[in-house]
């Protein structure tokens, strides 16, 4: 049973110290032993953590009988200058991977293209990504000497989600994320919004709010009359039932054929 998050690298009193004989791919899908688990390593950035990022992991996780899996975070310094701008920091990053069920331990301030002198620190035996070339300082492919080693082995991208594909939706509905956080009680500040946009959103909330007011009032409006409809449909019936029975009871007394 998980009990704690997982450890990270520099912390770890865990570390491989025994010799390390390289592994084939075949090897290590037959099973190792118990006390020789295949290192698998994968790095990323890992900014607005997701389902995508979690899948890949588990692939990684499941791609032998006996693995641990190792995971490299980036760190703000070498992603921002590499890539761009991170909506977590680099704490944030590596804590959201060091409670992923998949990770056995975190390497943080991750290289971003992968030597030999870090390979062989950490003892990792493969390494697993998507196999899109990832073309980035000044490479077409940061794994074209791991995959030319027999040491890559890919993993799938999921679909549909995507940290670009997050933030795009945040960007594109960036007034109704405006409106809800500044009636949640964050300031116009805390939000970067100016004071003519705060003035528009919350009178944009106070129409909101006149809105719903009106809809319930329409729909409380429509059940009521639908209960007046009901009830008067109900004295109708009640009132026709009652003038046959004393029409009746009428031609009883007095008709052609009456008691009188």
């Amino acid at each position: 049973t998980l009990t704690a998050p997982a450890p990270f690298a520099d912390e770890t009193s865990c570390q491989c110290q025994a010799p390390h004989e390289k592994l084939t791919i075949a090897q290590a899908r037959l099973g190792t032993p118990v006390d020789r688990p295949v290192r698998v390593y994968a790095d990323g950035i890992f900014d607005l953590f997701h389902s995508g990022h979690a899948r890949a992991l588990m692939q990684a996780k499941t791609l032998f009988p006996n693995s641990y899996l190792l995971v490299g975070v980036c760190s703000d310094d070498l992603t921002h200058k590499f890539k761009g701008f991170t909506v977590m920091n680099e704490t944030e990053r590596y804590e959201a991977l060091r409670h992923c069920r998949y990770v056995d331990e975190v390497i943080r301030d991750a290289p971003w293209t992968l030597t030999p002198e870090f390979l062989e620190k950490h003892k990792i035996d493969f390494v697993a990504h998507d196999d899109i070339p990832y073309s980035s300082a000044g490479s077409d492919d940061v794994y074209k000497h791991i995959k030319e080693a027999g040491m890559f082995i890919p993993t799938q991208r999921t679909e549909g989600i995507s940290t670009s594909d997050i933030i795009t939706r945040i960007v594109r509905d960036y007034d109704v994320y405006a409106r809800r956080n500044l009636q949640r009680g964050y300031t116009a500040k805390e939000l970067n919004v100016s004071f003519i946009n705060e003035k528009k959103y919350r009178f944009q909330n106070q129409v909101d709010k006149m809105k719903e007011k009106v809809k319930n009032v329409e729909e409380k409006s429509k059940e009521f009359v639908y209960k007046v409809e009901e009830k008067s449909h109900d004295l109708i019936q009640t009132w026709e039932e009652k003038s046959r029975e004393f029409i009746g009871s009428f031609l009883e007394l007095f008709g052609p054929d009456g008691a009188w």
